[in-house]
């Protein structure tokens, strides 16, 4: 390959176990550090030139990395820039969930209270439209700025953005998003920061942070997905998030998994959505599990559990549903 590349930080075979939560993962063969807009587009124009896959790294959480590694370039997200004006946000995706949930709290701007203790970035937030605690990252949403797959930087309205449970139209495409704004209400700025709080120390005292893990694997079932037959099995459960579901987390423990292992991975026992990273586990560890839990949820209950985990670096990303 005829390598010319002027970006400054530009790396190679970098460990993207450094730059996942779940601490798995193989080498990036490229690996560069976007800290500007212009910083994007020039890594991704380059990829294309190249003829080399590419995939856009947020905060690292959620995903699941090959232990061969990625044969491509890894773009980190770092534009870290945001303006809070009066009730608005503009804010960049590299931007972190804690310090928009921390400095709108400051304000006394009422919107993301529910994001206390999130992980990750905002661009993988409104990828992924995350939510908890009854809230989504679209909610507050005014705009979307985004490249598109011929390289065109568009804007989306809230609309326009197709938001669905854990869902988007950048998910769906694969578009990338650039940076969003936002708009608050005005609130009572103690009560807001205490909301916050009480988020995080919720996630402190259920998640099992003690270990590296993805986060949440498989999204909360909807009930109406639930056979009917099974429904007063798990009627205590049943949360609106932001419609009833059934938390994955009730399905998994009811079907007798928690601890289940495969290699160093395990499903908690603290909360069994989440799969850690307990005994220096491989990616293909996890896989295993996943598919293990999958297979006793469909047998026992008849309920086909849907990851909201990515996989970077397979062969396949449809390995999970195999």
């Amino acid at each position: 390959m005829n390598f010319q590349f002027s970006i400054s930080n530009f790396q190679k075979n970098v460990p993207l176990n450094n730059h996942t939560t779940f601490k798995i993962g193989g080498p990036a063969k490229y690996f560069f550090a976007a800290k500007t807009k212009e910083d994007i587009i020039q890594a991704i124009n380059w990829a294309k030139k190249n003829d080399l896959p590419f995939f856009i790294l947020g905060g690292g959480s959620n995903m699941v990395v090959s232990d061969k590694g990625f044969n491509g370039l890894v773009i980190k997200i770092q534009t870290t820039n945001y303006k809070l004006q009066a009730a608005r946000l503009h804010a960049e995706a590299g931007v972190l969930i804690e310090t928009l949930v921390r400095e709108t709290g400051k304000l006394g701007l009422s919107g993301f209270e529910w994001a206390g203790g999130l992980p990750g970035t905002l661009g993988g937030a409104i990828r992924g439209n995350a939510g908890a605690f009854g809230g989504e990252i679209k909610d507050n949403i005014i705009e979307v700025e985004a490249l598109d797959n011929k390289g065109r930087i568009r804007k989306f309205s809230k609309k326009q953005c197709r938001f669905s449970y854990r869902d988007s139209i950048f998910k769906d495409k694969n578009w990338i998003i650039l940076s969003a704004i936002f708009v608050f209400k005005n609130g009572d700025g103690e009560k807001i920061k205490e909301a916050a709080r009480e988020h995080i120390n919720y996630r402190k005292e259920r998640h099992p942070l003690e270990y590296p893990s993805a986060g949440s694997v498989f999204k909360n079932c909807d009930l109406k997905d639930v056979p009917i037959n099974i429904r007063n099995f798990f009627k205590d459960v049943v949360k609106t998030d932001p419609f009833p579901v059934v938390p994955a987390a009730a399905i998994i423990a009811r079907a007798g998994l928690k601890g289940l292992r495969a290699g160093g991975a395990e499903v908690s026992e603290k909360h069994p959505n989440y799969i850690v990273n307990k005994d220096n586990a491989r990616a293909v560890d996890v896989l295993k599990l996943i598919k293990m839990v999958k297979k006793k949820v469909k047998e026992n209950f008849g309920i086909k559990l849907e990851e909201e985990i990515q996989l970077l670096g397979f062969s396949s990303n449809n390995l999970l549903t195999k």
